[in-house]
């Protein structure tokens, strides 16, 4: 299923004694654009802060109640490594975490937790994918106390201009999430100054440059393409033959995910 990953803020963390706090953002890593870590800001019931939750802690969202279960205790989240999630958060940091909660990294062979979570797949780069993004900093984007430059905010990111081959065509509105692999498929595209009411879906996999200072994302594509490009409707999103239509329309292979995901529709 896809979800717009806007919609997750907000979303309750529900340990295995009682609610922990709300989602406050995603991080994802913008190597193969696969969420990494939730930030969850705490409630009252101790000294309200952001925490780090890696998904392999997990359980599926729950849409109709608005819940993520995690399975965790809320004393080990009270006990776990404080993070400033406000500053970047570094590898070290991460492994920090992952220490405290006794499980191995994602970036390991193994994304499984060593105790008490439950198994994760690896999630691995995308299969047979030509189009690998660059990524500029001009020199500005700094790392500050051995952060990630590679870990980043989809809150952040959300406004970003979009600019295609041939001039801007709009600014990114949202994120499609696939909460079975945890990758962010599609940015939601809005278009208002170039296709007045209109919206569009473009896959993160025909990005060809980002650059993280003036916060414009290049996509491989004309304005011409964009604007003939399947249409939008938050209702097809979880449906496999719009995925499939979308991929072929913008030349792109189906991954293994995707083939999967259709033959459990029966598309």
């Amino acid at each position: 299923m896809f979800w717009n990953a806007s919609a997750l803020n907000g979303f309750t963390i529900e340990a295995t004694d009682g609610a922990i706090g709300t989602v406050n953002d995603l991080l994802f890593d913008d190597h193969n654009w696969t969420i990494r870590w939730l930030i969850v800001e705490t409630g009252s019931w101790f000294s309200k802060r952001k925490v780090l939750l890696p998904l392999s802690a997990l359980g599926k969202p729950n849409q109709e109640t608005r819940r993520f279960s995690v399975h965790l205790t809320r004393q080990q989240v009270k006990d776990s490594p404080d993070v400033d999630t406000d500053q970047p958060v570094s590898r070290h940091k991460e492994a920090h975490v992952y220490n405290y909660y006794d499980w191995n990294p994602y970036w390991t062979s193994g994304f499984a937790p060593m105790s008490n979570a439950i198994a994760t797949p690896t999630v691995m780069p995308f299969p047979g994918d030509n189009i690998e993004p660059r990524y500029q900093n001009n020199g500005t984007d700094a790392v500050q106390d051995d952060g990630d430059p590679h870990l980043r905010s989809a809150h952040a990111v959300i406004g970003y201009h979009i600019g295609a081959t041939d001039g801007d065509i709009g600014h990114v509105e949202d994120f499609l999430v696939d909460d079975e692999t945890w990758r962010l498929r599609y940015m939601t595209v809005d278009t208002k100054n170039w296709l007045p009411g209109e919206r569009v879906l473009l896959p993160v996999r025909m990005i060809g440059e980002i650059d993280w200072y003036t916060k414009i994302i290049s996509v491989n594509i004309d304005g011409e393409k964009v604007k003939s490009s399947p249409p939008y409707d938050p209702l097809m999103t979880s449906d496999g033959p719009f995925n499939e239509r979308a991929h072929q329309y913008f030349g792109l292979k189906l991954l293994d995910g995707d083939e999967l995901r259709k033959l459990k529709i029966g598309a």
